[in-house]
């Protein structure tokens, strides 16, 4: 067991203690402690908030779209650790044929061992989607580690799928997550084509489906995108903006107009790491490309706080939404007695000093202490 004293917990007034045992938070009190420990942290002049969940991280590693060098390494857990992520989505992207979702759910696994919880989604920018059984119902219903199921629109390299065919995409998740108790969304690419969200518009027109079972991301890569992101929102969909993903349209002024619009409720971020970035000329032909960080989270709550948000709204979209909309706020997302200590110790500058996974110290004093298999 682990007691950590003297800490300021987010959302609460006074300093308090927290005993973590068997992976859980167990109690949350002031005073003395009256109850054995194995581990004592003073957390004096730190702040306690929930451990970061992101929904989008290629673990098994993005890219390819420039020749089979050009292909992103898997991730590693330090890596995850340091930005402070205990929770993780991963998925594939344009790539399905040089890597699989037998794969994905192989290194879901491992990072779980490993001690962060990981789980996946089927599919990827290919339409049929890939699955490991042959169905996007099946795989979500049967293979734990899968939620979800990932499409690309509205791309070049998406597979040109009209609306009658993202319905169905919709369709079989929707009723995957009903029997399975999973979120069963669709995680949807979106590229910087010339449809926007037109056929999604399009999907939800002329179907019963939910708005909420469509989930575009990357939807603040540029401000016309962003408006009719907001608009879907208002609607009552759930969009999700990747942290970092555009330098003249900063994360603290997307959060900011996602406040303006009421719609905070509604919006989620995720870093997309390890996926790759391109760039191309008029002719569609590759001229730069690199990968994506995982730490542009943690950085993007430092920006909107700096930005005059308060650091307990600021978590949000990094925490607690994202554990809603994916069904996991039973468990993580938030510091309660009873939850997963899935936690993050920050200093005065809101850097990460340490970070709890499943109630195991993986960084203390700004250090790594776990490492992955091969690290």
């Amino acid at each position: 067991m682990i007691l950590i004293k003297n800490v300021k917990i987010l959302g609460e007034n006074k300093i308090k203690n927290i005993l973590i045992a068997n992976e859980k938070i167990e109690k949350i009190f002031e005073g003395d402690c009256d109850y054995p420990f194995d581990e004592i942290y003073d957390g004096g002049g730190k702040t306690l908030i929930p451990g970061l969940i992101d929904q989008h991280i290629h673990i098994t590693g993005g890219g390819g779209e420039g020749g089979f060098e050009t292909r992103v390494p898997e991730i590693t857990l330090s890596k995850l650790i340091d930005a402070g992520i205990t929770t993780v989505v991963g998925l594939l992207g344009t790539d399905s044929e040089t890597r699989s979702v037998e794969n994905l759910v192989a290194k879901s696994l491992a990072l779980t061992n490993e001690g962060i919880k990981t789980y996946s989604l089927t599919g990827s920018y290919a339409y049929p989607s890939p699955t490991i059984t042959g169905s996007i119902k099946k795989d979500i219903i049967f293979v734990n580690q899968l939620i979800g199921v990932k499409i690309a629109a509205n791309d070049h390299r998406d597979s040109c799928l009209d609306f009658k065919e993202l319905q169905r995409i919709g369709a079989e998740a929707r009723v995957a997550g009903m029997i399975s108790g999973k979120s069963g969304h669709v995680t949807i690419h979106m590229g910087s084509g010339k449809f926007y969200f037109d056929q999604i518009n399009d999907a939800l027109k002329y179907s019963n489906l939910p708005i909420t079972i469509f989930r575009p991301t990357h939807v603040n890569r540029d401000k016309k995108l962003y408006d009719e992101a907001l608009e879907f929102a208002q609607n009552g969909g759930y969009i999700d903006l990747t942290s970092g993903i555009n330098k003249d349209f900063p994360d603290s002024l997307a959060y900011k107009m996602a406040k303006e619009k009421n719609v905070l409720d509604k919006v989620t971020f995720s870093s997309d790491g390890f996926g790759s970035w391109s760039n191309y000329d008029d002719e569609g032909n590759l001229i730069e490309i690199g990968y994506s960080p995982v730490d542009t989270g943690i950085k993007a709550i430092k920006e909107i706080v700096a930005d005059g948000e308060n650091l307990e709204d600021a978590i949000k979209p990094f925490t607690s939404n994202v554990a809603k909309v994916l069904k996991l706020d039973k468990e993580v997302g938030f510091i309660k007695e009873g939850y997963i200590a899935n936690l993050l110790l920050l200093d005065e500058n809101l850097d990460i000093d340490g970070v709890i996974s499943e109630g195991k110290f993986m960084k203390k004093d700004k250090k790594i202490l776990k490492k992955g298999s091969y690290e």
